[in-house]
């Protein structure tokens, strides 16, 4: 079996592109990080380049896919390999519309079978892990036996990596934010599965929003998942490195953090870039801190000036007085 690491950030939609990665680098270097979901038929008929280029510094890096077609799966999980991606990963959670619409993503959990013939055909393409995102269930399909079946069934097409999202998802009468709130969680699913098939790789996902609580499910699966608190609180992951991996490195401080990504925002201004597709990942840098409102009220009102430069960062640190981390 590969080696597993064991933090990982999830991807979300609007969140996970390439420059919250270049935030959540200066924070942590060996939690592993993901793309947003990429449709299969993104990659194959769009611009390629603006969909996968990304910075080495951002690896350990999966792409995410989503789409039900073997053969545009394969395609694109090979495209994957060739950028340089470390791992590619099947999306089978998702509840929004659009993978609705395309009968991808959550709506996979009711046709296992499918997901077998979608992660065989990348696997036989690419020597990369390949591995599988998916619920524990799919609206009144929510029993254990029903998720047992869908990975065994996944299993037996070649996977055995599976990242578990501890809540059901409700394809109809639900947001795809209420998706990620309302269903109840279930975690006793994720562990059981790890019991029932200790030769597979099990990761949890799912309400987890501290490390503390990262450490107590390692006790019982392989991997954790940080999703929405990764983007609410970053500096989380500033002690990812020391408490998960045991790095005897120091975590940075949120000041450090903002300087390091100062040629950062330098490189991609210079390519025509704005300074806010950056800014915008770093207003809860200082969540909890004397002075996070100046910090965003400043960023939220300088940034989008004509002429804004990386000074702003600089100049929105001096605008709040807080304690050296």
């Amino acid at each position: 079996m590969v080696k597993i690491i064991p933090l990982s950030v999830a991807p979300m939609m609007d969140y996970t592109d390439r420059h919250f990665r270049a935030v959540l680098r200066r924070l942590t270097r060996r939690t592993l990080l993901y793309t947003e979901m990429i449709t299969a038929q993104a990659i194959l008929r769009g611009d390629r380049a603006k969909l996968l280029d990304f910075d080495p510094m951002e690896k350990p890096l999966v792409l995410q896919l989503g789409g039900d077609d073997p053969q545009s799966l394969a395609q694109c999980a090979q495209i994957g390999a060739d950028w340089g991606y470390d791992q590619i990963n099947l999306n089978v959670g998702c509840p929004s519309d659009r993978v609705q619409n395309g009968r991808f993503g959550a709506c996979l959990m009711a046709r296992p079978e499918r997901v077998a013939e979608c992660a065989a055909a990348m696997m036989a393409q690419v020597s990369l892990p390949v591995t599988v995102k998916h619920r524990v269930g799919v609206d009144d399909q929510d029993s254990y036996e029903n998720l047992r079946r869908f990975v065994e069934t996944v299993a037996q097409g070649g996977c055995r990596h599976f990242i578990v999202h501890a809540r059901k998802a409700w394809l109809q009468g639900l947001s795809p934010k209420e998706n990620r709130t309302i269903p109840p969680l279930r975690y006793d699913f994720v562990y059981r599965l790890k019991q029932d098939f200790p030769h597979l790789a099990i990761e949890i996902n799912g309400g987890i929003d501290n490390l503390t609580d990262v450490q107590a499910h390692l006790t019982q699966t392989d991997g954790a998942m940080i999703g929405r608190a990764a983007y609410e609180d970053p500096y989380l992951f500033a002690a990812a490195d020391r408490v998960i991996f045991h790095s005897a490195e120091p975590s940075p401080s949120r000041r450090a953090v903002v300087e390091a990504l100062i040629p950062y925002c330098e490189s991609h201004l210079a390519q025509g870039g704005r300074l806010h597709s950056v800014s915008r990942h770093l207003l809860n840098l200082f969540k909890g801190q004397p002075g996070s409102r100046r910090w965003k009220r400043y960023l939220s009102e300088q940034v989008p000036q004509p002429g804004a430069g990386p000074e702003v960062l600089l100049r929105a640190l001096a605008q709040i007085d807080y304690p050296e981390d």
